[in-house]
């Protein structure tokens, strides 16, 4: 999307609110992803779990708050009984087993809820792509006698866990046809149960409110917003400001609207041609009424209406050619997801931590796999894979340059 976020009587809005409305009122009730509330405040019994294990990974980008989420898996698994073990370094640990997959206690996972990252790392996994390397995942998993898996990722993480989880009896089949495991192992660990949470600064997973991490990516913007709006002011500056979030405008939009941003360029809702001279008015408009900055945000995955990209730099040489300010771009990379969370993600990562393990417990060989995700305010379990086909749907909707499907997937 590329919206002005302030106004101007002699600037024709960027947003067609006829096409808004027939994109709302093409939502039905049939398209949301039905839920199933979580078990969030109510009572339990300790020891339940007793004789239970649970592996616990972050895969993928890391976002802050796994951490919490890590801390809380272990934390209510251990009060339940279970044995929760340390899968470090994502599939990649899996894949390598050894010291890699480690037993957690109570104290490990003391003093981690405050820091940014993840303290059990993350890695790609070519080996985990195939299926020799999830054999040797399986096996790994079966001499720790772990059964339940708790994966901490993005959409792609997700999908990996889903598709381990259906081969997993073939797997257990071909380790014990080839000796690698007893008829013993076999029985005990016959089924996997998966549960997933959403790391991610994005936000661009469908079928949650929040993805863990996005509130302090979003408050990492807004920071550096404010800093660089003053000194833009005292020059009489413009900066273009390019942002995190990949295929999702989530940032660039919240973001942009928090910081009375003049423009904002997202991937879901591309300028309309000529989208040039619109901007420059906008911003011409602004100066002449005593302001003495522009900012604009570009989503790192904009483009325009015929999929060709839109760069910082791009908007900067628009802005520079034609009205001739003193434009500067400024890319916040990485910093977007690194430092301290911020509490809303400390407790949600923690809520959605605690909410999986009691999904582990409530599995049956019959469950499907589920993501722990936010509705409202509520902690909620919804269908693993309906959440990934409808966020690789948006994707591929915007890859086919039908931007209205795109902004009607991402809504519930």
């Amino acid at each position: 999307m590329a919206m002005q976020t302030g106004t101007s009587d002699d600037v024709q809005l960027r947003t067609n609110s006829q096409l808004i409305r027939s994109n709302r009122d093409s939502l039905d009730r049939k398209d949301s992803i039905m839920t199933d509330p979580g078990r969030e405040g109510q009572e339990l019994e300790g020891g339940s779990g007793i004789g239970r294990a649970i592996g616990v990974f972050t895969s993928g980008g890391d976002s802050q708050g796994m951490n919490s989420s890590v801390r809380a898996v272990v934390r209510m698994g251990s009060y339940l009984g279970c044995k929760v073990f340390y899968i470090k370094e994502g599939y990649q640990g899996m894949v390598d087993g050894g010291d890699n997959i480690v037993e957690a206690t109570w104290a490990s996972s003391s003093g981690i809820m405050q820091r940014g990252g993840t303290v059990i790392g993350s890695a790609r996994c070519k080996e985990f792509r195939e299926r020799e390397g999830r054999l040797r995942a399986a096996e790994n998993l079966v001499i720790k006698n772990i059964t339940n898996l708790v994966v901490i990722g993005g959409d792609g993480s997700l999908t990996g866990a889903n598709l381990f989880r259906q081969e997993w009896a073939g797997l257990l089949d071909e380790l014990l046809e080839k000796g690698r495991i007893s008829q013993q192992q076999r029985k005990e660990c016959s089924h996997l149960n998966i549960v997933g949470l959403v790391g991610s600064i994005d936000n661009d997973f469908c079928g949650t409110d929040m993805t863990i991490g996005a509130d302090t990516a979003l408050h990492r913007i807004v920071e550096a917003v404010d800093c660089i709006a003053t000194t833009a002011s005292s020059h009489q500056r413009c900066f273009v400001m390019e942002v995190m979030g990949r295929h999702c405008g989530y940032l660039a939009l919240v973001g942009a609207l928090a910081t009375e941003a003049d423009w904002v360029f997202i991937p879901e809702w591309p300028p309309e041609d000529g989208w040039e001279d619109t901007l420059c008015r906008k911003l011409a408009n602004e100066r002449s009424m005593g302001q003495r900055l522009n900012i604009i945000l570009v989503a790192e995955g904009a483009v325009d209406r015929k999929g060709n990209p839109i760069t910082a730099d791009m908007v900067k040489k628009v802005v520079t050619d034609k009205l001739k300010y003193d434009t500067r771009v400024t890319v916040l990379g990485h910093v977007q997801r690194g430092g301290k969370p911020t509490a809303f993600d400390r407790i949600l990562g923690s809520r959605m931590g605690a909410e999986a393990v009691l999904a582990l417990m409530d599995a049956t060989p019959n469950t499907p796999a589920c993501v722990c995700s936010l509705d409202g305010n509520q902690t909620v379990r919804v269908p693993l894979m309906e959440c990934v086909e409808r966020t690789q749907a948006v994707q591929k909707a915007m890859s086919e340059n039908n931007f209205e499907e795109a902004v009607r997937l991402r809504g519930k």
